[in-house]
């Protein structure tokens, strides 16, 4: 059995990587692909396969996917060329007849009104529309997304969105890449949808209030117009259209579409999702 990983020099696919070979899964069994072989070399040193895939090129893709039983398909980050990439990477997929697609997609993708999501659902849609047998693993937010942002916050003394009072169920990366591994490695998951996200679902005010929490300091939370906000993302150094992004999607967190009850994730991996709390002490250790 051969199990191929996209983007094992990004932070999810690294960990994905790391959550097969904790499984037991025999490292010559799985192929991690990336852009940058030279990112990934640590694998190749410890026996894994290690083969360039970029997503642009459909020849390379096929070759990277060659003898592929299953595919972990790890989203692109480049939005406006998301769909593209993905299309040529599920027919590189088909073409060396891989019995399971397991896609990283995003919570509620098929309902979510966001930029994200409407390249998550035509990803989704293509999977049906290509037949292939797939498991679509819709990862709700990252916590590292805010732990990330904590030395601005601290500095600042506030948590900054435009996420209203919307509840969202972030977790770990590693808890994400944990599922799919399980995902990858047991049977029953053909034609699934996973809503994935934390155990405890929290607002960007129940953010503060965490950091608050730990640091020993009053943090507030402030909540600005999309636009704003795009403006002060815009100020601290991000693309623009980078930064219309994450304005959108604080917005699509205003109505929920990142908040999931599910408990699809815990029951995947077996125990609780990270918390909120202990990934706030974690990063501020």
């Amino acid at each position: 059995m051969s199990i191929v990983v996209t983007g094992a020099s990004g932070q999810l696919g690294r960990l994905a990587v790391e959550a097969l070979l904790d499984r037991g899964v025999s490292a010559s069994d799985i192929v991690a692909t990336g852009r940058d072989i030279d990112r990934i070399k640590e694998f190749a040193d410890r026996g894994v396969v290690v083969r360039r895939a970029d997503f642009a090129d459909p020849d390379g893709l096929t070759a990277a996917f060659e003898g592929a039983d299953k595919l972990l398909l790890v989203s692109t980050t480049t939005v406006d060329e998301r769909v593209a990439n993905h299309r040529r990477a599920i027919d590189a997929a088909v073409a060396a007849g891989a019995s399971l697609v397991a896609y990283t997609s995003m919570s509620h993708a098929d309902t979510a009104t966001t930029i994200l999501a409407s390249t998550h659902r035509a990803t989704e849609e293509y999977l049906r529309a290509r037949g292939v047998p797939s498991v679509l693993l819709r990862n709700s937010w990252y916590l590292e997304n805010y732990m990330d942002q904590l030395p601005l916050v601290l500095r600042n003394e506030a948590v900054v969105g435009a996420a209203g009072q919307g509840r969202i169920s972030a977790a770990a990366r590693a808890d994400y890449a944990e599922a799919a591994a399980v995902v990858l490695t047991t049977e029953g998951h053909v034609g699934a949808v996973y809503e994935l996200g934390g155990d405890e679902a929290f607002t960007l005010t129940g953010l503060a209030t965490a950091i608050s929490a730990v640091a020993g300091r009053q943090i507030s939370y402030t909540d600005l117009p999309a636009d704003e906000f795009a403006r002060a993302l815009t100020d601290a150094g991000l693309p623009a259209d980078l930064a219309h992004v994450l304005a959108d999607a604080d917005l699509g967190m205003s109505r929920d579409e990142l908040f999931t009850g599910s408990g699809d994730l815990s029951r995947l991996i077996g125990r609780p999702t990270t918390s909120l709390a202990d990934a706030v002490a974690a990063a501020l250790r």
